[in-house]
Protein backbone atom coordinates (compact mmCIF):
# COMPACT_ATOMS: atom_id res chain seq x y z
CA UNK A 1 0.00 0.00 0.00
CA UNK A 2 1.30 3.46 -0.95
CA UNK A 3 -0.06 6.66 0.53
CA UNK A 4 0.63 10.28 -0.14
CA UNK A 5 3.39 11.73 2.03
CA UNK A 6 1.20 14.67 2.92
CA UNK A 7 -1.36 12.58 4.77
CA UNK A 8 -1.30 11.14 8.24
CA UNK A 9 -3.05 7.81 7.73
CA UNK A 10 -4.49 5.67 10.44
CA UNK A 11 -2.71 2.40 11.03
CA UNK A 12 -4.05 -0.48 9.01
CA UNK A 13 -4.73 -3.95 10.28
CA UNK A 14 -2.66 -7.04 9.73
CA UNK A 15 0.85 -7.40 8.51
CA UNK A 16 1.48 -3.83 7.40
CA UNK A 17 0.41 -2.38 10.71
CA UNK A 18 2.60 -4.69 12.73
CA UNK A 19 5.42 -4.15 10.27
CA UNK A 20 5.26 -0.36 10.29
CA UNK A 21 4.56 0.27 13.95
CA UNK A 22 8.01 -0.26 15.49
CA UNK A 23 9.60 1.72 12.67
CA UNK A 24 7.29 4.73 12.65
CA UNK A 25 6.56 5.23 16.31
CA UNK A 26 8.93 6.83 18.77
CA UNK A 27 9.74 9.93 20.68
CA UNK A 28 12.49 11.27 18.44
CA UNK A 29 11.95 14.44 16.37
CA UNK A 30 10.03 13.91 13.13
CA UNK A 31 12.75 15.50 11.02
CA UNK A 32 15.56 13.70 12.79
CA UNK A 33 19.02 15.03 13.48
CA UNK A 34 20.79 16.90 10.66
CA UNK A 35 22.67 14.76 8.17
CA UNK A 36 25.51 17.14 7.38
CA UNK A 37 28.61 16.50 9.51
CA UNK A 38 26.67 14.07 11.70
CA UNK A 39 28.49 11.31 13.53
CA UNK A 40 26.32 8.55 12.04
CA UNK A 41 26.96 9.66 8.45
CA UNK A 42 30.65 10.16 9.20
CA UNK A 43 30.61 6.53 10.35
CA UNK A 44 28.90 5.55 7.09
CA UNK A 45 31.56 7.35 5.03
CA UNK A 46 34.45 5.75 6.93
CA UNK A 47 32.74 2.37 6.63
CA UNK A 48 32.31 3.06 2.91
CA UNK A 49 36.07 3.47 2.50
CA UNK A 50 36.65 0.48 4.76
CA UNK A 51 34.63 -1.79 2.50
CA UNK A 52 36.26 -0.10 -0.49
CA UNK A 53 39.62 -1.30 0.83
CA UNK A 54 38.15 -4.65 1.86
CA UNK A 55 37.02 -5.57 -1.64
CA UNK A 56 40.07 -4.05 -3.30
CA UNK A 57 42.19 -6.43 -1.21
CA UNK A 58 39.84 -9.29 -2.07
CA UNK A 59 39.68 -8.96 -5.86
CA UNK A 60 43.12 -7.62 -6.81
CA UNK A 61 44.44 -11.16 -7.18
CA UNK A 62 41.79 -11.92 -9.81
CA UNK A 63 43.44 -9.46 -12.23
CA UNK A 64 47.02 -9.89 -11.04
CA UNK A 65 46.76 -13.65 -11.52
CA UNK A 66 46.14 -13.09 -15.23
CA UNK A 67 49.62 -11.51 -15.43
CA UNK A 68 51.25 -13.88 -12.94
CA UNK A 69 50.55 -17.01 -14.97
CA UNK A 70 52.28 -18.04 -18.18
CA UNK A 71 49.46 -17.80 -20.73
CA UNK A 72 50.70 -20.85 -22.62
CA UNK A 73 50.08 -23.00 -19.55
CA UNK A 74 46.44 -21.92 -19.25
CA UNK A 75 45.69 -22.15 -22.96
CA UNK A 76 46.89 -25.74 -23.13
CA UNK A 77 44.34 -26.84 -20.52
CA UNK A 78 41.38 -24.72 -21.64
CA UNK A 79 39.42 -26.41 -24.44
CA UNK A 80 37.20 -23.34 -24.98
CA UNK A 81 39.93 -20.69 -24.99
CA UNK A 82 40.09 -20.64 -28.82
CA UNK A 83 36.35 -20.57 -29.38
CA UNK A 84 36.24 -16.79 -29.80
CA UNK A 85 38.58 -15.10 -32.25
CA UNK A 86 41.36 -12.76 -31.16
CA UNK A 87 40.12 -9.19 -31.51
CA UNK A 88 42.00 -6.95 -29.08
CA UNK A 89 44.46 -4.52 -30.59
CA UNK A 90 48.03 -5.35 -29.56
CA UNK A 91 49.44 -3.28 -26.71
CA UNK A 92 51.91 -0.81 -28.23
CA UNK A 93 53.56 0.44 -25.07
CA UNK A 94 56.80 -0.81 -23.62
CA UNK A 95 55.96 -3.03 -20.66
CA UNK A 96 58.21 -3.74 -17.71
CA UNK A 97 58.32 -7.53 -17.82
CA UNK A 98 59.96 -7.79 -14.40
CA UNK A 99 57.25 -9.79 -12.64
CA UNK A 100 57.91 -13.50 -12.31
CA UNK A 101 55.66 -15.87 -14.27
CA UNK A 102 54.41 -19.18 -12.88
CA UNK A 103 53.46 -22.44 -14.55
CA UNK A 104 50.06 -22.80 -12.89
CA UNK A 105 47.36 -24.69 -14.74
CA UNK A 106 43.63 -23.86 -14.57
CA UNK A 107 43.00 -26.20 -11.62
CA UNK A 108 45.82 -24.66 -9.61
CA UNK A 109 44.52 -21.18 -10.33
CA UNK A 110 41.10 -22.28 -9.11
CA UNK A 111 42.58 -23.42 -5.80
CA UNK A 112 44.43 -20.13 -5.39
CA UNK A 113 41.37 -18.00 -6.14
CA UNK A 114 39.09 -20.12 -3.96
CA UNK A 115 41.43 -20.39 -0.98
CA UNK A 116 40.36 -16.97 0.29
CA UNK A 117 36.90 -18.32 1.06
CA UNK A 118 38.22 -21.27 3.05
CA UNK A 119 39.31 -18.79 5.69
CA UNK A 120 36.37 -16.46 5.10
CA UNK A 121 33.81 -19.09 6.03
CA UNK A 122 35.48 -19.94 9.36
CA UNK A 123 35.12 -16.55 11.08
CA UNK A 124 31.54 -15.76 10.06
CA UNK A 125 29.61 -16.97 13.11
CA UNK A 126 32.42 -16.30 15.64
CA UNK A 127 32.55 -12.74 14.30
CA UNK A 128 29.25 -11.93 16.00
CA UNK A 129 30.46 -13.13 19.39
CA UNK A 130 33.84 -11.45 19.07
CA UNK A 131 32.11 -8.17 18.18
CA UNK A 132 30.19 -8.45 21.46
CA UNK A 133 33.39 -8.96 23.45
CA UNK A 134 35.79 -6.48 21.88
CA UNK A 135 33.43 -4.15 19.96
CA UNK A 136 32.72 -3.88 16.25
CA UNK A 137 35.17 -1.00 15.84
CA UNK A 138 38.22 -3.00 16.85
CA UNK A 139 37.09 -6.19 15.15
CA UNK A 140 36.41 -4.53 11.80
CA UNK A 141 39.57 -2.45 12.01
CA UNK A 142 41.94 -5.27 12.87
CA UNK A 143 40.20 -7.61 10.40
CA UNK A 144 41.01 -5.26 7.51
CA UNK A 145 44.45 -4.46 8.91
CA UNK A 146 45.33 -8.16 9.04
CA UNK A 147 44.18 -8.64 5.46
CA UNK A 148 46.23 -5.62 4.33
CA UNK A 149 49.40 -6.88 6.02
CA UNK A 150 49.00 -10.37 4.56
CA UNK A 151 48.44 -8.81 1.13
CA UNK A 152 51.87 -7.18 1.32
CA UNK A 153 53.42 -10.66 1.62
CA UNK A 154 51.63 -12.09 -1.44
CA UNK A 155 54.64 -11.85 -3.82
CA UNK A 156 56.84 -13.61 -1.28
CA UNK A 157 54.27 -16.36 -0.75
CA UNK A 158 53.97 -16.86 -4.53
CA UNK A 159 57.72 -17.42 -4.74
CA UNK A 160 57.53 -20.04 -1.99
CA UNK A 161 54.95 -21.97 -3.99
CA UNK A 162 51.27 -22.67 -4.46
CA UNK A 163 50.84 -24.07 -0.94
CA UNK A 164 52.19 -20.93 0.72
CA UNK A 165 49.99 -18.69 -1.43
CA UNK A 166 46.89 -20.75 -0.69
CA UNK A 167 47.57 -20.55 3.06
CA UNK A 168 48.19 -16.79 2.86
CA UNK A 169 44.93 -16.19 1.00
CA UNK A 170 43.06 -18.32 3.53
CA UNK A 171 44.52 -16.16 6.32
CA UNK A 172 43.30 -13.06 4.49
CA UNK A 173 39.87 -14.66 4.40
CA UNK A 174 39.99 -15.18 8.16
CA UNK A 175 40.51 -11.44 8.62
CA UNK A 176 37.77 -10.40 6.22
CA UNK A 177 35.26 -12.92 7.56
CA UNK A 178 34.57 -10.88 10.69
CA UNK A 179 33.96 -7.58 8.91
CA UNK A 180 30.26 -7.83 8.06
CA UNK A 181 29.23 -9.17 11.49
CA UNK A 182 31.29 -6.41 13.11
CA UNK A 183 29.74 -3.70 10.94
CA UNK A 184 26.23 -4.94 11.61
CA UNK A 185 26.87 -4.98 15.34
CA UNK A 186 27.87 -1.32 15.08
CA UNK A 187 24.90 -0.30 12.94
CA UNK A 188 22.52 -1.91 15.40
CA UNK A 189 23.59 0.86 17.79
CA UNK A 190 23.94 3.66 15.25
CA UNK A 191 21.25 3.39 12.56
CA UNK A 192 17.81 4.94 13.22
CA UNK A 193 15.17 2.65 11.68
CA UNK A 194 14.01 5.09 9.01
CA UNK A 195 17.59 5.80 7.91
CA UNK A 196 18.66 2.17 7.93
CA UNK A 197 18.57 1.55 4.18
CA UNK A 198 20.47 4.75 3.38
CA UNK A 199 23.19 4.26 5.99
CA UNK A 200 23.82 0.61 5.22
CA UNK A 201 23.66 1.17 1.46
CA UNK A 202 26.27 3.92 1.74
CA UNK A 203 28.50 1.69 3.86
CA UNK A 204 28.35 -1.40 1.69
CA UNK A 205 28.44 0.49 -1.61
CA UNK A 206 32.12 0.92 -0.84
CA UNK A 207 32.56 -2.77 -1.62
CA UNK A 208 31.29 -2.28 -5.15
CA UNK A 209 33.30 0.89 -5.74
CA UNK A 210 36.40 -0.86 -4.39
CA UNK A 211 35.86 -3.52 -7.02
CA UNK A 212 35.25 -0.88 -9.70
CA UNK A 213 38.52 0.92 -8.90
CA UNK A 214 40.76 -2.03 -8.07
CA UNK A 215 40.04 -4.11 -11.17
CA UNK A 216 41.11 -1.53 -13.79
CA UNK A 217 43.80 -0.09 -11.54
CA UNK A 218 45.29 -3.55 -11.08
CA UNK A 219 45.29 -3.97 -14.85
CA UNK A 220 47.06 -0.62 -15.33
CA UNK A 221 49.67 -1.47 -12.68
CA UNK A 222 50.32 -4.84 -14.31
CA UNK A 223 50.62 -3.13 -17.69
CA UNK A 224 52.97 -0.29 -16.80
CA UNK A 225 54.84 -1.80 -13.85
CA UNK A 226 54.42 -5.42 -12.74
CA UNK A 227 51.94 -7.47 -10.75
CA UNK A 228 53.83 -7.29 -7.43
CA UNK A 229 52.99 -3.58 -7.06
CA UNK A 230 49.27 -4.43 -7.10
CA UNK A 231 49.63 -6.02 -3.67
CA UNK A 232 52.00 -3.39 -2.29
CA UNK A 233 49.72 -0.48 -3.23
CA UNK A 234 46.48 -1.91 -1.83
CA UNK A 235 48.19 -3.24 1.29
CA UNK A 236 49.53 0.23 2.16
CA UNK A 237 46.12 1.82 1.52
CA UNK A 238 44.56 -0.66 3.95
CA UNK A 239 47.01 0.29 6.70
CA UNK A 240 46.31 4.02 6.20
CA UNK A 241 42.55 3.40 6.44
CA UNK A 242 43.01 1.44 9.68
CA UNK A 243 44.76 4.41 11.33
CA UNK A 244 41.87 6.74 10.40
CA UNK A 245 39.23 4.22 11.52
CA UNK A 246 40.73 3.62 14.95
CA UNK A 247 41.19 7.36 15.50
CA UNK A 248 37.76 8.62 14.43
CA UNK A 249 35.14 5.93 15.16
CA UNK A 250 33.33 4.73 18.30
CA UNK A 251 31.30 1.58 18.91
CA UNK A 252 28.19 3.41 20.17
CA UNK A 253 26.82 6.96 20.22
CA UNK A 254 27.33 7.10 24.00
CA UNK A 255 31.10 6.61 23.66
CA UNK A 256 31.59 8.97 20.72
CA UNK A 257 33.62 12.02 21.71
CA UNK A 258 32.37 14.45 19.03
CA UNK A 259 28.70 13.59 18.57
CA UNK A 260 26.19 16.34 19.36
CA UNK A 261 23.79 15.82 22.23
CA UNK A 262 20.84 16.27 19.88
CA UNK A 263 22.02 13.56 17.50
CA UNK A 264 22.82 11.22 20.37
CA UNK A 265 19.33 11.58 21.80
CA UNK A 266 17.80 11.18 18.34
CA UNK A 267 19.60 7.87 17.72
CA UNK A 268 19.01 6.44 21.20
CA UNK A 269 15.33 7.36 21.29
CA UNK A 270 14.73 5.98 17.80
CA UNK A 271 16.08 2.60 18.86
CA UNK A 272 14.53 2.53 22.33
CA UNK A 273 11.39 0.62 21.31
CA UNK A 274 13.44 -2.00 19.49
CA UNK A 275 15.83 -2.97 22.27
CA UNK A 276 15.68 -6.56 23.49
CA UNK A 277 15.65 -7.68 27.13
CA UNK A 278 16.67 -11.19 26.07
CA UNK A 279 19.92 -12.17 27.78
CA UNK A 280 20.55 -15.52 26.10
CA UNK A 281 20.66 -16.56 22.47
CA UNK A 282 17.21 -17.89 21.45
CA UNK A 283 18.56 -20.79 19.42
CA UNK A 284 15.33 -22.77 19.00
CA UNK A 285 13.15 -19.81 17.90
CA UNK A 286 15.91 -18.75 15.51
CA UNK A 287 16.14 -22.19 13.91
CA UNK A 288 12.35 -22.28 13.56
CA UNK A 289 12.13 -18.77 12.10
CA UNK A 290 10.89 -18.84 8.50
CA UNK A 291 11.97 -15.22 7.85
CA UNK A 292 15.48 -16.13 8.98
CA UNK A 293 15.65 -19.14 6.66
CA UNK A 294 14.27 -17.01 3.83
CA UNK A 295 17.23 -14.66 4.34
CA UNK A 296 19.63 -17.63 4.35
CA UNK A 297 18.24 -18.98 1.07
CA UNK A 298 18.32 -15.51 -0.51
CA UNK A 299 21.95 -15.02 0.51
CA UNK A 300 22.92 -18.43 -0.81
CA UNK A 301 21.29 -17.79 -4.17
CA UNK A 302 22.64 -14.28 -4.63
CA UNK A 303 26.18 -14.96 -3.39
CA UNK A 304 26.58 -18.06 -5.52
CA UNK A 305 26.47 -15.87 -8.60
CA UNK A 306 28.07 -12.76 -7.12
CA UNK A 307 31.25 -14.40 -5.83
CA UNK A 308 31.63 -16.62 -8.89
CA UNK A 309 31.69 -13.54 -11.13
CA UNK A 310 33.79 -11.54 -8.67
CA UNK A 311 36.49 -14.22 -8.65
CA UNK A 312 36.46 -15.48 -12.24
CA UNK A 313 35.25 -12.59 -14.40
CA UNK A 314 38.78 -11.35 -15.28
CA UNK A 315 39.77 -14.89 -16.28
CA UNK A 316 36.64 -15.17 -18.45
CA UNK A 317 37.43 -11.84 -20.07
CA UNK A 318 40.93 -13.03 -20.96
CA UNK A 319 40.49 -16.71 -21.81
CA UNK A 320 37.08 -16.67 -23.53
CA UNK A 321 36.40 -13.13 -24.73
CA UNK A 322 40.12 -12.60 -25.42
CA UNK A 323 40.53 -9.09 -24.02
CA UNK A 324 44.06 -7.92 -23.21
CA UNK A 325 45.15 -7.06 -19.66
CA UNK A 326 44.27 -3.35 -19.93
CA UNK A 327 40.82 -3.93 -21.45
CA UNK A 328 40.25 -6.77 -19.00
CA UNK A 329 40.51 -4.60 -15.90
CA UNK A 330 38.18 -1.89 -17.18
CA UNK A 331 35.54 -4.23 -18.61
CA UNK A 332 35.55 -6.44 -15.51
CA UNK A 333 34.88 -3.33 -13.42
CA UNK A 334 31.85 -2.15 -15.42
CA UNK A 335 29.33 -4.54 -13.80
CA UNK A 336 30.35 -3.39 -10.32
CA UNK A 337 30.08 0.28 -11.25
CA UNK A 338 26.47 -0.41 -12.17
CA UNK A 339 25.95 -2.33 -8.94
CA UNK A 340 27.40 0.54 -6.91
CA UNK A 341 25.04 3.05 -8.51
CA UNK A 342 22.04 0.78 -7.93
CA UNK A 343 22.98 0.28 -4.28
CA UNK A 344 23.15 4.02 -3.61
CA UNK A 345 19.91 4.78 -5.47
CA UNK A 346 17.99 1.84 -4.03
CA UNK A 347 18.93 2.81 -0.48
CA UNK A 348 17.56 6.30 -0.98
CA UNK A 349 14.43 4.99 -2.69
CA UNK A 350 13.73 2.34 -0.04
CA UNK A 351 13.85 4.77 2.88
CA UNK A 352 11.79 7.35 1.01
CA UNK A 353 9.11 4.77 0.34
CA UNK A 354 9.00 3.82 4.02
CA UNK A 355 9.31 7.28 5.59
CA UNK A 356 7.40 9.52 3.16
CA UNK A 357 4.92 7.17 1.53
CA UNK A 358 4.32 4.81 4.46
CA UNK A 359 5.00 1.72 2.35
CA UNK A 360 5.45 -1.20 4.73
CA UNK A 361 8.96 -2.44 5.37
CA UNK A 362 8.06 -5.99 4.36
CA UNK A 363 6.71 -4.74 1.02
CA UNK A 364 9.85 -2.69 0.32
CA UNK A 365 12.15 -5.59 1.19
CA UNK A 366 10.20 -8.02 -0.99
CA UNK A 367 10.03 -5.74 -4.03
CA UNK A 368 13.70 -4.80 -3.93
CA UNK A 369 14.72 -8.42 -3.41
CA UNK A 370 12.57 -9.49 -6.34
CA UNK A 371 14.19 -6.94 -8.64
CA UNK A 372 17.66 -7.81 -7.37
CA UNK A 373 17.22 -11.57 -7.86
CA UNK A 374 15.05 -12.06 -10.96
CA UNK A 375 16.71 -9.32 -13.03
CA UNK A 376 20.27 -10.65 -12.67
CA UNK A 377 19.12 -14.23 -13.30
CA UNK A 378 17.47 -13.32 -16.61
CA UNK A 379 20.47 -11.44 -18.01
CA UNK A 380 23.03 -13.93 -16.72
CA UNK A 381 21.22 -16.84 -18.40
CA UNK A 382 20.91 -14.77 -21.58
CA UNK A 383 24.68 -14.14 -21.52
CA UNK A 384 25.23 -17.87 -21.96
CA UNK A 385 23.48 -17.89 -25.34
CA UNK A 386 25.14 -14.99 -27.14
CA UNK A 387 28.31 -16.75 -28.27
CA UNK A 388 31.22 -14.44 -29.06
CA UNK A 389 29.27 -11.19 -29.31
CA UNK A 390 31.70 -9.24 -27.12
CA UNK A 391 29.63 -6.09 -26.73
CA UNK A 392 26.47 -7.97 -25.83
CA UNK A 393 28.35 -10.22 -23.39
CA UNK A 394 29.74 -7.24 -21.48
CA UNK A 395 26.35 -5.47 -21.59
CA UNK A 396 24.43 -8.47 -20.22
CA UNK A 397 26.97 -9.12 -17.45
CA UNK A 398 26.89 -5.43 -16.51
CA UNK A 399 23.09 -5.25 -16.35
CA UNK A 400 22.91 -8.52 -14.41
CA UNK A 401 25.36 -7.41 -11.73
CA UNK A 402 23.93 -3.86 -11.59
CA UNK A 403 20.39 -5.06 -10.88
CA UNK A 404 21.77 -7.15 -8.04
CA UNK A 405 22.46 -3.86 -6.24
CA UNK A 406 18.76 -3.63 -5.38
CA UNK A 407 19.26 -6.52 -2.96
CA UNK A 408 21.21 -4.19 -0.68
CA UNK A 409 17.85 -2.68 0.35
CA UNK A 410 16.09 -6.04 0.25
CA UNK A 411 17.10 -9.26 1.98
CA UNK A 412 20.64 -7.99 2.55
CA UNK A 413 19.58 -5.81 5.50
CA UNK A 414 16.32 -7.57 6.39
CA UNK A 415 17.94 -9.23 9.40
CA UNK A 416 18.22 -5.76 10.95
CA UNK A 417 14.43 -5.50 10.65
CA UNK A 418 13.62 -8.85 12.28
CA UNK A 419 16.24 -8.82 15.04
CA UNK A 420 16.17 -6.60 18.15
CA UNK A 421 18.52 -3.64 18.36
CA UNK A 422 21.52 -3.50 20.61
CA UNK A 423 22.64 -0.65 22.76
CA UNK A 424 25.96 -0.98 24.53
CA UNK A 425 24.23 -0.42 27.89
CA UNK A 426 21.11 -2.44 27.21
CA UNK A 427 20.10 -5.69 28.78
CA UNK A 428 19.77 -7.26 25.35
CA UNK A 429 23.46 -6.90 24.66
CA UNK A 430 24.24 -10.60 25.08
CA UNK A 431 21.90 -11.94 22.45
CA UNK A 432 22.19 -9.30 19.79
CA UNK A 433 25.59 -9.87 18.16
CA UNK A 434 24.57 -13.24 16.79
CA UNK A 435 21.20 -11.93 15.65
CA UNK A 436 22.73 -8.85 14.09
CA UNK A 437 25.49 -10.80 12.40
CA UNK A 438 23.08 -12.71 10.18
CA UNK A 439 24.32 -10.93 7.10
CA UNK A 440 27.40 -13.16 7.01
CA UNK A 441 27.02 -15.47 9.97
CA UNK A 442 23.94 -17.13 8.50
CA UNK A 443 24.70 -16.97 4.79
CA UNK A 444 28.08 -18.67 4.99
CA UNK A 445 26.69 -21.49 2.86
CA UNK A 446 26.41 -18.97 0.05
CA UNK A 447 30.05 -17.92 0.05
Amino acid sequence: MMRSPGRDPAPSDGEEASDSTPLLQGAWPAEGAPVCCSARYNLAVLAFFGFFVLYALRVNLSVALVDMVDSNTTSADNVTSKECAEHSAPVKILRRQTGKRYQWDAETQGWILGSFFYGYIVTQVPGGYIARKVGGKRLLGFGILGTAVFTLFTPIAADFGVGALVVLRALEGLGEGVTFPAMHAMWSSWAPPLERSKLLSISYAGAQLGTVVSLPLSGIICLYMNWTYVFYLFGIVGIIWFILWISLVSDTPETHMRISQYEKEYILSSLRNQLSSQKSVPWVPMLKSLPLWAIVVAHFSYNWTFYTLLTLLPTYMKEILRFNIQENGFLSALPYLGCWLCMILSGQAADNLRAKWNVSTVCVRRVFTLIGMIGPAVFLVAAGFIGCDYSLAVAFLTISTALGGFCSSGFSINHLDIAPSWNGNSEGRDCLPLLRAHHDSWHIVGI
